[in-house]
This record gives C-alpha cells, structure tokens and sequence, in this order.
C-alpha cells in the first residue's frame, strides 16, 4: 500500500562499507588464526623429506653446522673441541620449557632455545625467562613451517613473522635462525639450501645439527642420552626439543646428560659462545613497536576467535531449542484445540455465525482485486465486504464498482496509506466483528467462518489466520513456501500456547471492533501496522490467537529484488513495533507475557540471529579451510537434518506435500543469506535514524484458490485450530 513518507536523502552505502569492513575483519582474523594454529602444527614430526643436493655448495654439506651466507660468500663454523652447544626446538611449551629451565640452572648450564613465534604469543613470560637466565632465543619460524617447500613469500612471513614476535616480547633481534625439520649439513637439499640463502639475505645464520637425541621418536631415556653420546673431542651441536609433545623423556635425559657430560669435561654452552658469534642485538623503538603490534594483532585475532567459537555454540543451542520448543508448543496447541472443541460440543456451545465486516485497503490493486472480493463475497459466512480505494490510479476502484456484487461497499479516498485506509473501513463497517484483508489475497470459502470462531471466548481480541503462498511454482516461490509454513506457522502456534502474539498478518487477521477502537484503531507510526496494532492490543489486555484452519492465499514476490523490498519493510516495521512497546517488559498480565516473551524472542531469533548469521557463513568457509571438512561438512548435515525435520511436521501439520522441501538444502545458500542481509540493512537503518517510506509490492495477478486436496485432508490428523495469546 502506497503513501509514503519521504526518506530523508540519506544514503546507507557507508553502513554497508562499516558492515564490509566488519566482515573483513572478522574473515581476517580467522585467516590469521587458521594459519597460526591449523595450517601447519608443531609435533612429533621425523626431518622433512629429502631431494635434490646438486647445487649445494660442498662447503656446506661438508662443513659446519652453523652456515654464514651473508654478503654473497659462504662460511660455515662448528664448536671447538670438547664444546657443546644445546639447543632446544619447537618451544616455549608451558609445561616442558620450565622444567628444562629448571635442570639447566641445576647444572649451571646455558642452551640456545629456537623458539616458535605462535608458541612464543602465547607463552610471552617463558620467552622471558629464557633471556632472563642466560640463555639464547633463536627463530624457528612462525607457525613451524618447512620452509624449504614454502614459496618466497611463505618464508619471508614466517621468519620476519616469528622476528617480530620476538622483539615485541623481548625488545632483541634474534640473529640465529633453525628452519624447521632441518638435521644436518649433508641432509641440505637445493630447496633447503635457496632457504637458507634467502634467510641470509636478512641477516640471518642458519644453525644445523650434528647430533639428533631423537626425542621426538619418545624412544626413551636411554636412547635419547645414547644419540647424544659425545664421539671423540670434535664440537657438537645438539638437538633436542622442548615443545611439540610430551617431552618427559627429554627432561630426565637431560638431567643425567649433563652429570655426565661435566663429569668427563665437556664444556655445554649456547650456540652463540661456542661459535663466536653475536646472536642478538637490541631491536630499535620503531621495531619494537611493530613487533608489540604484530602481537597484539594476532592477540586479538585469538579473543575474536574465542569468542566468535562461544556465540556458535550459543546460536547452535539457540536453534535447537528452538526448534525443540517449537515442536513441543505445536503439540501442546494440537492437544488443546482437541480438548477446546470436545468441550464445545459436549456443553453445546453455539458457533459462531453473527455477520462480519471484511475490510480491504486497496491502492494500485487492480491485477488482483477481483479474485479478493470475489473469493470473500463466496464465504460460507455473512459478510459485509467494505473495499477502500486508497487513491489508486490503475482503476481499482472502478474494477471493484463494475463487479456489482451484493454486500460490497466501495469507499474512495485520498491517497493516505494502509492504516489510513483501514481505519476508514472500521469506522464505515456495520458489524462487531472485523476481518482485515490485503488486496492481493484470496479466501477459501470456509475461511471467515474458520477465523471468527474463537470469538466465542470474550477474551479474545484479535485472531490471526494461516497465510498461504499462491505462487509457489519455481524455487524462490518453494522457498517462501516454507518459509510460511515452518517460519511463521509454528511461530504463531509457539506465540499462541506462550500468550505472546507479536503479529497479526495484513493479509488474514480478525478482530472485534470494540478492541480496535480502544487502542485508537490502526496507527501509522511505523511501517509494519499490522505488528504495531498487535502489540497495541496485547498491551490492552486482549487475547490474540492463532486460527490455522482459516486458511488465506496471498501473491508472493516473485523476484529477488521485490523480496527484499517486502522483506525489508517487515523488518524495519517489526523494529519499529518492537522499539515502541518496549514498555511491555516491565508491565504485568498480558502486556508482560508480550514484552518478555514475544520481544525477546523476537530479539534473539529475529534480529540477533541473523546479526551474527554472517559469521558463521565466514566460519563455515574458515573450517572448510583449516579445519576438519569433514566433520564441518557433518554438523552442517545435522542442522539440515534437524531443518528437515522440523520442517516434515510443519508441513505435516498443516496439511501441505512435502514435495517443496527438496529445497531446502539449497535455501541455506541463497535465501537464507538475503534474509539475513534485510535483518542487517533495517538495524542499521534504524540506528541511523532513516525513516523509510512504504514500498508498494508488484502484483502478479496470478491469484487463485488452491483446489483443496480431500484425500490429503483426510489421511493428514486435525492439526490445533484455536488458543491464547
């Protein structure tokens, strides 16, 4: 319906930026993540695989285990005789490195510890006291990666990666560097060795094993001493590790190691004094800075992380309890319309068959008008049918006018908008009982004697009906199909047995008269009226129920584009109702039930849900990458499955094929993102303050009745009909 406030020229594309930005961010920080934790891994890993050694210099497969290729030439360098040098890969491991510490002070001895630059973020106080007692930090990279299979731009990541994270932490730059699953100089393949240069270009010395303890093999104490076992005077540099695994074995080989070797006069240094050479220097104000931003940025992209990891736990539980709710809700309405009709009859409790007002506002209505008030003036019930032509200007009046059916009243107006329209009619009908009707919706004949029904309880203010897609050929009309059937329809069973009716539709709605004229009729305060005058009736202590067998038919949007106009409308109406009753979560009786039940759940499923929706299509996309596909691919199966399921009863309860629902795998990839996107798009509007004007929705004019299939309807139960709100 048109009328139409104007918007204020202000254009909502930089919130979009703000939400890009957002998502950005958010993908990068789980790209951070992955990389840091899942794409490489610190463990018990045997030396990387060998190749080709042709173009390694010999004088470093034959030479020293620390390689100098700076400057273009190459030197190589081993400790003197009867000199040991110890070094520790894959740390800081908060539960191995201390102990090691610990034997170290014992024995007076300080060792070179290569240390990992994600280990080192999340053990910034070991990294500490590595420097604080003595010792020497070198770099083992970033994430632990084999840098002789990375291209150009991985190894430059991960070393210069992994030296920020040291001056960040510890304010030196590191000068030695240990590739990861490197052992010793004749094990240097030409990929390695390109490595080894390209990190010499930064200034870094590659340092190489000569003695292997193994210990990553867990192969015992015995063992590990054994391969570490001194052959003859020659300097050695030793390998060990104090990370990536339980390292107990490498602890208590280490204590006895070193009684052993001080006992037969080996000297056990660092890497740095064995050779000669500084391993460190101070790192300048400006890298420190970098360095201490480097990590706080993946830092942040850890907390991010965790906390994206809770809300998908939360929503995960939100929606299955959702869905348990539903389902219990809709057999509980079942069971109480059951019981509600057997004591009807068994008191004999009269029908309801007094003469009811059907209103339809009608502006621009003219593809479809004459099926409406054709299918109304066909009710089984007394009707009164009162047409206002809002204004129109594709002669809907004059279609209406040329029909000639007894009981219409056509009344024209100036153009002033649906609620406009509306109350004209309430004003002008002759009846207690009032049922609203859109101009592009059609009634079965059973219909206004179906919705009036639970008028019988005098509690009962307001009823709303069960809406039906008319157009539902093609995917997008499935998808809103369902979307009907499981969306709304067992909401509005939920709504019911919880006495928290936030919507009667437009398109299907009855009311008495006496309650509308209490609230002051229909307000135009906010883009969805139909929500607005719910809420407003609730809040005046009225009832409000759901009719599932008064079934209406109505045009859905049949593009993509006109969808989300619809859509978008809804949304920033229903924020508008919400935000205007929020008063209701403080009042008692119905307007309470209303407040706290009807607004939160509308809160978290309709608007926080969705808000978050986006992440987890980023996170199932960050999971597929890093993570297990597989097991990702499962829990998507489950939800889908616990969708279909809930789904199969929805349609079981009201009476529908299941035909439609081969669709709704592919709905999670299209649909569901839109509907999302129109969550998103009206919260931010409305935060910004944009008042939008209302959108007219194209009309088809495709408008029939269903044929109602008899043996459906007889092999299907008798779904709820009637309760509370």
């Amino acid at each position: 319906m048109s009328r139409h406030r104007k918007a204020p020229p202000v254009s909502i594309r930089a919130h979009w930026l703000v939400l890009g930005a957002v998502l950005f961010a958010v993908a990068f920080a789980l790209v951070v993540q992955g990389y840091l934790h899942h794409l490489t891994r610190i463990g018990d890993d045997s030396a990387a695989t060998g190749g080709s050694a042709a173009g390694v210099p010999s004088s470093v497969s034959n030479g020293g285990p620390v390689i100098d290729a700076r400057g273009g030439s190459v030197r190589t360098v081993g400790p003197p005789d009867r000199t040991l040098a110890l070094t520790f890969d894959d740390g800081p491991d908060p539960v191995w490195t201390p102990q090691i510490l610990d034997v170290l002070k014992k024995h007076h001895v300080h060792a070179t510890f290569f240390v990992v630059g994600s280990a080192a973020i999340d053990n910034p106080d070991l990294v500490r006291r590595i420097i604080t007692e003595g010792n020497e930090i070198g770099v083992h990279t970033l994430t632990h990666a084999d840098l002789g299979q990375s291209p150009g731009w991985r190894q430059q990541l991960e070393v210069q990666g992994a030296q920020q994270v040291l001056m960040g932490l510890t304010g030196q730059a590191a000068s030695l560097l240990r590739p990861p699953y490197s052992s010793s100089n004749n094990a240097v393949t030409d990929s390695a060795w390109a490595s080894v240069r390209a990190a010499a270009d930064h200034g870094y010395l590659t340092v190489l094993t000569t003695k292997d303890s193994e210990d990553w093999k867990r192969p015992g104490t015995e063992s590990i001493e054994r391969n570490l076992e001194p052959s003859g005077t020659r300097g050695q540099v030793l390998l060990m590790h104090d990370g990536g695994g339980d390292r107990g074995q490498t602890v208590a080989a280490l204590d006895s190691l070193l009684s052993r070797l001080d006992d037969q006069g080996y000297t056990v240094t660092t890497v740095g004094k064995a050779v000669g050479v500084t391993s460190a220097r101070q790192a300048t104000a400006s890298e420190q800075a970098s360095g201490t931003a480097f990590i706080w940025g993946i830092r942040l992209s850890g907390w991010l992380m965790t906390a994206i990891s809770w809300a998908l736990v939360a929503s995960g539980l939100v929606t299955v309890v959702r869905a348990a709710l539903v389902i219990g809700a809709a057999v509980r309405h079942g069971r109480e319309s059951r019981r509600k009709q057997l004591a009807s009859s068994a008191l004999g409790v009269p029908a309801i068959t007094e003469p009811v007002t059907v209103i339809v506002p009608a502006y621009n209505e003219a593809a479809g008008i004459e099926a409406a008030v054709r299918s109304i003036a066909a009710s089984t019930h007394p009707v009164e049918i009162i047409v206002v032509d809002d204004g129109s200007t594709d002669g809907t009046g004059d279609i209406v006018e040329a029909l000639d059916l007894a009981g219409v009243t056509l009344i024209r107006k100036e153009n002033g908008g649906k609620p406009s329209a509306l109350n004209a009619g309430l004003h002008a009908a002759s009846h207690d009982l009032v049922v609203m009707v859109d101009g592009d919706t059609v009634f079965e004949p059973e219909t206004v004697r179906a919705l009036v029904q639970p008028f019988a309880d005098p509690q009962v203010g307001a009823v709303s009906g069960n809406t039906k897609i008319a157009n539902r050929g093609g995917i997008l009309g499935a998808w809103q199909h369902i979307e009907y059937v499981v969306g709304f329809n067992l909401d509005r069973r939920l709504f019911d047995v919880a006495e928290c009716m936030p919507t009667v539709p437009g398109a299907i709605g009855g009311f008495r008269r006496e309650a509308l004229l209490q609230v002051g009729g229909v307000s135009d305060e906010t883009l969805a009226e139909d929500t607005d005058l719910t809420m407003s009736l609730c809040r005046d202590g009225w009832r409000v129920v759901y009719q599932d067998d008064a079934r209406a038919w109505t045009e859905a949007p049949a593009t993509l584009g006109a969808l989300w106009k619809q859509r978008y409308r809804w949304c920033y109406g229903t924020l508008q109702a919400m935000w205007k009753h929020r008063g209701a979560t403080v009042q008692g009786g119905q307007a309470g039930k209303l407040g706290r039940r009807g607004l939160g759940y509308l809160l978290v499923l309709q608007v926080l849900l969705p808000l978050f929706a986006p992440v987890v299509d980023v996170f199932a996309v960050y999971g597929l990458f890093f993570l297990d596909p597989l097991r990702i691919a499962v829990l998507w199966l489950v939800f889908l499955a616990v969708q279909l399921l809930m789904a199969a009863y929805a349609f079981r309860l009201d009476r529908e094929r299941l035909g439609p629902l081969w669709t709704l795998p592919l709905q999670q990839f299209v649909y569901r993102q839109l509907m999302y996107l129109v969550v998103i798009q009206s919260v931010v509007t409305a935060l910004a303050g944009v008042h939008l004007r209302w959108h007219r929705m194209e009309r088809y004019g495709t408008l029939r009745v269903p044929p109602v299939d008899q043996k459906v309807l007889e092999a299907e139960p008798q779904p709820a009909r009637s309760g509370t709100c």
